[in-house]
């Protein structure tokens, strides 16, 4: 059973008034991995979930949870 990994980056991504790519290039990767974890197709790693939240100015379990 593979367990699913819920998100609610683009929600604060776009409260904090960020596109795709502001946000990406903050952290240091392309749109389209920000694109992949918004959109369920890639599971971020600890070192990515943390870069995320930093940069969104929140914490991982704010981001990220399991359903």
């Amino acid at each position: 059973m593979a367990i699913e990994l819920g998100t609610r980056l683009r929600e604060a991504r776009t409260e904090a008034g960020l596109t795709q790519a502001e946000l990406a290039e903050r952290i240091g990767v392309s749109r389209k991995t920000i694109n992949t974890v918004e959109n369920g197709v890639f599971v971020p790693s600890t070192t990515l979930a943390l870069k995320l939240a930093r940069a969104l100015k929140t914490s991982v379990e704010s981001l990220f949870f399991l359903p």
